[in-house]
């Protein structure tokens, strides 16, 4: 058995070893979806770390194992700090360890705010493209112009997506602004939406990447134009909206807890009904979806989907030599 080793992969090694690889990682998504579906991993519940004099801030730890001919296992841990915005700083930060299934011994630790960042967004593009009623929607707008909602745009655009308008709001209007210019995005088809109902019913495609811990968007009604709506930050929506909706969860026991919108629906209705399936059965082609309603894909984020991307950067950054070694990281080999 060879000796194990560990190894270091830096944010810019990461950002290097995804770069322009937007298709291949999408592929690497719905590849670790499928794996899911079929039972051969494993996604136990995620873990909060909560702070009694930080409320609003926690840290989560995310466990997971694939199976199949990419098997890692490994967790990712992430905070989560919206307090980091005021000072300039992305409100989440990351780090993911990779372990090797036959010995259980760690072999790398890779920063991961942009690995979380790119599944999220190639989980939203794989979503969008696979819900779509037909053609493609033409009309975007993201509501909250964060990171995510920046990755998110830029696996649309380097999957072959493209809008005559891109609509934004945000509770900071600086914020929406510089999302567009961040995009760069042309002025004469982008426009900052003063409010969520004039951004949602302008849209046949909403991004919802909020930091909201309650729902805000109430009204059914704006979604009167059956729009495809990715629910990417889980709890914009209240319940009458959800149940107005087709409702396509990531997993089903992952996505209805912690009071997500979905989670909240079930709730009110203690039922499952509303439910119409997970993105597996859309890809399986087990599930097509009317345009009779919206569409709402609630994605609770799965830890498989970390180590699956993880992997993937990882050999890269292995094979580009970006990959920095620690020598004698695990001092004691001998069990005498």
């Amino acid at each position: 058995m060879t000796e194990p080793g560990f190894s270091v992969v830096g944010g810019a090694a990461v950002r290097a070893a995804l770069a322009g690889r937007h298709a291949a990682v999408v592929e690497v998504i719905e590849r670790a979806y499928l794996t899911h579906a079929r039972g051969e991993s494993v996604n136990p519940p995620s873990y909060f770390l909560r702070f009694p004099d930080r409320p609003s801030s926690r840290i989560i730890a995310l466990p997971a194992s694939v199976g199949g001919d990419e098997a890692v296992d490994g967790i990712k841990w992430i905070s989560s700090f919206p307090g980091n915005i005021e000072h300039g700083l992305p409100r989440a930060s990351a780090v993911l360890i990779l372990n090797d299934p036959a010995t259980g011994y760690p072999y790398a630790c890779l920063e991961s705010s942009i690995i979380s960042a790119t599944r999220t967004a190639a989980s939203a593009a794989l979503a969008a493209d696979r819900l779509s009623r037909g053609a493609r929607p033409r009309r975007v707008t993201f509501v909250g112009t964060g990171l995510i909602a920046r990755y998110i745009h830029e696996f649309l655009a380097a999957t072959g997506w493209e809008f005559d308008e891109v609509g934004v709001f945000d509770l900071r209007t600086e914020f929406a602004s510089a999302f567009l210019d961040a995009i760069g995005a042309d002025p004469e088809r982008s426009v900052v939406h003063p409010d969520a109902e004039s951004a949602l019913r302008a849209a046949d495609l909403v991004i919802l990447a909020t930091t909201a811990a309650a729902p805000h968007v109430v009204d059914p009604a704006w979604f009167a134009h059956n729009p495809l709506v990715l629910n990417v930050s889980l709890r914009d929506l209240s319940p009458e909206v959800i149940l107005a909706a087709h409702n396509v969860l990531d997993d089903v026991e992952h996505c209805l807890k912690a009071d997500t919108s979905p989670h909240l629906a079930e709730q009110h209705t203690g039922s499952r009904e509303f439910v119409d399936g997970v993105l597996a059965d859309v890809l399986r082609g087990d599930l097509v979806l009317e345009r009779d309603r919206p569409v709402v894909f609630s994605p609770f984020g799965l830890g498989v989907l970390d180590l699956a991307v993880g992997r993937f950067v990882y050999e890269h950054a292995v094979a580009s030599g970006q990959a920095v070694a620690v020598p004698d990281f695990f001092h004691e080999l001998s069990r005498y």
